[in-house]
């Protein structure tokens, strides 16, 4: 064999090796997950709101962490979100509605989105899981969609917005993020619309008011048309929510909370 042949073949061969290694390597590397700082909420908050439509109470609301659980081999929370119909208004409209998601610990973001509705003859069941290190999410439908890294469902999107620090900002300052939803992503928008001391049967609160603009998934309707405050501490715990329908607004307003992730320090009576 000529010189000059084994000298190619011996590149060929060293090349072959680097090319393999670098894909071993690439492989290997693992996903590098975000962690987001967290003072606002922990497992067994529990939250309870009187839904009302002028002065009639339609129904109840309850939002809890109910547990941290494995998924993935990350320690997540499971967070419930029930909506029931007053008996009383069951005849009118009766609505039982349960939204969960299964919400990484340390990076606030979804990894399982289940939805349920029942609400008069409608029933829907919605279920989504998402894959960030893939960067897809695959549905109940059987099908498997590309997502922006650490996208968002409509619960976990509410949690991380609790942790967000809204003192630098502005009114009208916006937050960004992205959610999904049935087959597609949407722009979330959380518009920073100032403070306001409000008083509920939870008590009196000096609260952050803010205004997320939700295209789908949302646990109203017309969500753009919806306003939420907040306590004005580091809880950020959720006291009052208000969406606009045709004729009027449906109304939720907290009644009673337990497993505070601290002390609500925006309470003043």
């Amino acid at each position: 064999m000529k010189l000059t042949s084994v000298i190619l073949n011996f590149h060929f061969i060293i090349f072959s090796i680097v090319f393999s290694l670098n894909i071993i390597a690439q492989e290997k590397e693992p996903f590098i997950y975000r962690s987001v700082p967290n003072p606002s909420f922990n497992v067994k908050e529990r939250l309870v709101f009187d839904i009302r439509y002028g002065f009639i109470t339609a129904g109840e609301a309850i939002m809890e962490i109910e547990s941290l659980t494995s998924y993935k081999n990350r320690q997540c929370y499971f967070i419930s979100v029930k909506v029931n119909s007053a008996s009383s208004f069951d005849w009118v409209f009766k609505v039982r509605d349960r939204y969960v998601s299964v919400v990484d610990k340390d990076g606030i973001f979804p990894w399982r989105f289940e939805q349920h509705i029942r609400e008069g003859n409608y029933k829907r069941d919605f279920i989504a899981l998402f894959d960030h290190p893939l960067n897809t999410v695959a549905t109940s439908a059987k099908k498997k969609y590309p997502i922006v890294p650490f996208i968002h469902d409509i619960v976990s999107a509410f949690y991380f917005t609790r942790t967000v620090n809204f003192s630098s900002m502005k009114k009208n300052d916006e937050l960004h993020l992205q959610n999904f939803y049935k087959d597609s992503s949407y722009a979330l928008d959380v518009i920073y619309l100032g403070k306001e001391d409000i008083e509920v049967d939870a008590g009196k609160f000096h609260t952050i008011k803010i205004r997320p603009v939700v295209r789908e998934g949302g646990l109203f309707k017309n969500t753009d048309a919806m306003t939420v405050w907040l306590t004005d501490d580091e809880i950020k715990m959720p006291v009052k929510m208000s969406s606009k329908i045709i004729i009027g607004a449906v109304v939720a307003e907290l009644t009673t909370y337990s497993g505070a992730n601290g002390k609500i320090t925006a309470k003043y009576k």
